[in-house]
């Protein structure tokens, strides 16, 4: 009889990480992000994980976005930040929680780096980096949105040296960076500003209306000298992947390579109309995948 309840008990465990792995899976590819075209490649076990951290991600990147009470915003974060502690003590009560435990447990990924990226959207919520932060804030959100998905990322892929932790705090600014400057016209429309007021200032833009400053004269100036510090940062993950297994960090060598495209065709169209869209085309996708997705 003993033995018989254990195996029921097995059974409803493995049933439980199935659907949890499933649910992960198709929220990340539900979101059609270029994301997947880097994990896709990791050993089934990896790219679950993976599955499990970005289907974290879209899930409170959503509490930040949706049009909601700033109270029911930190409510459900909140929710959010109990989920985190009980992950750790083995007990999650989401689909998304669950298959995270599996991905922690396996990989060893740590609590704080959660704990950065519910703070990131708490930000995002509190409007504290919408509204033209200074260079100090922007840095600080950037580590916590996109560096901290990076620190747990490399240890997925099989890194933990501290050249991999500093591929994480490069190349998360770096992409965070380029999605700013992809995004400043549809942000704009959603009263939202990411740009730095210290460049806002340095170019005699007095303005914050995030409208009027996507309009101004100098925007140019202030999206070229973003920029270049977004390429910066570039440099510095390409700089630090050296002293990685090329082997592991392929899938970050291949996001790096996709938004570095994307950074290029911005500066390439320049900063004068903000509302035209750029994108990598799948061919260009396809090359970066083929080259570099195989060795």
């Amino acid at each position: 009889m003993n033995n018989l309840a254990e195996t029921i008990g097995i059974k409803g465990v493995e049933f439980s990480n199935l659907a949890a792995k499933t649910h992960v899976r198709k929220v990340s590819e539900a979101s059609g992000s270029s994301f997947l075209s880097g994990i896709r490649i990791l050993p089934k076990d990896r790219r679950e994980a993976m599955f499990a951290i970005y289907a974290f991600c879209r899930e409170i990147d959503d509490i930040a976005d949706e049009p909601r009470a700033l109270d029911e915003k930190r409510r459900l974060l909140s929710e959010w930040r109990q989920e985190i502690d009980s992950i750790f003590i083995g007990n999650p009560f989401k689909l998304t929680g669950l298959a995270l435990s599996i991905a922690i447990n396996a990989y060893d990924l740590q609590k704080q780096d959660f704990q950065d990226l519910i703070d990131g959207m708490e930000m995002d919520a509190n409007e504290t980096a919408t509204h033209a932060p200074s260079m100090e804030i922007l840095d600080i959100y950037c580590d916590r949105v996109a560096s901290s998905v990076g620190r747990l990322s490399v240890r997925v892929f099989g890194e933990t040296s501290k050249s991999a932790q500093q591929v994480a705090f490069s190349l998360g600014r770096a992409l965070q960076l380029t999605n700013i400057l992809r995004d400043i016209h549809d942000d704009a429309k959603q009263d939202r500003l990411y740009l730095p007021a210290n460049l806002l200032d340095q170019f005699g833009i007095k303005t914050r209306k995030p409208m009027e400053v996507v309009l101004h004269e100098a925007i140019p100036s202030v999206c070229n000298s973003l920029a270049e510090i977004a390429l910066a940062h570039y440099r510095d993950a390409s700089s630090a992947m050296t002293g990685c297994s090329r082997r592991n960090m392929r899938p970050a060598l291949m996001m790096m390579l996709v938004y570095q495209r994307v950074l290029n065709e911005l500066m390439n169209r320049g900063w004068k109309n903000l509302k035209k869209p750029v994108k990598v085309s799948k061919a260009a996708k396809l090359w970066i995948l083929l080259r570099h997705g195989f060795f």
